[in-house]
């Protein structure tokens, strides 16, 4: 109860710190996919790892995850279309979750699901609950009233 009195004030400062943190962490990873950079795959060789688990339409696919994770990363860190975005990282996370990462394990450094139970559990989180304060979503709902 007496913490609850000092850290209340800091809920949308927390909200925002989550958006950055997850948004930053999909640019990065949609950046290695999408372009191949910080010694990524890039597009095709996303696919050809995509069509080595026997995914269907594998470049289709890492187009659509590539994007997701890179542009749904962006909309993250600005706060806007939070809910769409933060629905399909979710989505993006649980079929790595499934597909690549339960196998494995818990632990990220043996390839386990860790890092993408966690990053699912704050996209679901964002996709609850919304950009919140200090995003363009709010700036714009200010105007419009």
């Amino acid at each position: 109860m007496i913490l609850s009195k000092y850290v209340s004030g800091y809920k949308d400062m927390a909200w925002l710190l989550l958006r950055l943190v997850v948004g930053i962490t999909f640019v990065m990873h949609g950046s290695q996919k999408l372009f191949g950079a910080f010694n990524g795959p890039g597009v095709q060789g996303f696919a050809g790892f995509l069509g080595s688990l026997g995914v269907p339409a594998p470049i289709l696919f890492s187009w659509i995850v590539s994007l997701v994770e890179f542009f749904g990363g962006l909309a993250l860190i600005l706060g806007i279309f939070t809910r769409l975005f933060a629905l399909l990282i979710s989505v993006d996370m649980t079929v790595a979750l499934l597909l690549v990462h339960v196998k494995n394990g818990f632990f990220a450094g043996a390839g386990g699901f860790e890092l993408v139970l966690l990053l699912l559990a704050s996209a679901l989180a964002l996709a609850t609950h919304g950009a919140g304060k200090w995003s363009v979503e709010d700036m714009m709902k200010k105007e419009l009233v």
